[in-house]
């Protein structure tokens, strides 16, 4: 057995995909929200799906951004406050799509396994900080699906990403 070979179920590569597969269902999730819905509606006094989408803004390419350059940064949403249109925050999801494909590319395998104080709160190896930020997505996705069905809205489906 060769001890110097690093294990890896899935590639670097690989595993941008997978995220970035989840990050482009979302946002076919948050195009299906009529404007005033994607706000307003919600369902047993959760977040709207537009404060939903507020805090998956504030992890995925913040987070990263801060993983990449060993730089822990509390967390804070609030970076679309003032935005009042869904036009803004997919414009914020594409911009957001980009720079993590570029901040993906600093990364390299043994990074993976290095401790991260995410937001200063959260001391994990990266590969489990990026894990959790695409179940946090997932997650919150799910509700949209939620919210979309009480709205009477065919949802994407899961599987296509």
């Amino acid at each position: 057995m060769n001890t110097e070979t690093v294990a890896q179920v899935i590639t670097q590569e690989d595993l941008l995909k997978h995220w970035q597969g989840h990050r482009a269902l979302t946002r076919r999730v948050i195009e299906k929200f009529p404007e005033k819905d994607f706000f307003e509606f919600s369902v047993a006094g959760m977040r709207s799906f537009a404060k939903l989408t507020d805090e998956l803004l504030a992890i995925a390419a913040p987070a990263l951004r801060g993983i990449v350059n060993r730089d822990v940064q509390p967390f804070t949403e609030g970076s679309t406050q003032g935005f009042t249109t869904k036009a803004q925050y997919l414009e914020q999801w594409d911009k957001d799509t980009k720079e993590i494909d570029a901040l993906w590319q600093q990364l390299t395998v043994e990074d993976f396994s290095e401790s991260f104080n995410l937001f200063g709160q959260y001391e994990f190896p990266i590969i489990q900080n990026i894990l959790y930020f695409i179940d946090n997505e997932v997650h919150h996705r799910g509700q949209g699906y939620v919210y979309l069905r009480a709205l009477n809205i065919e949802p994407p489906f899961f599987w296509e990403r």
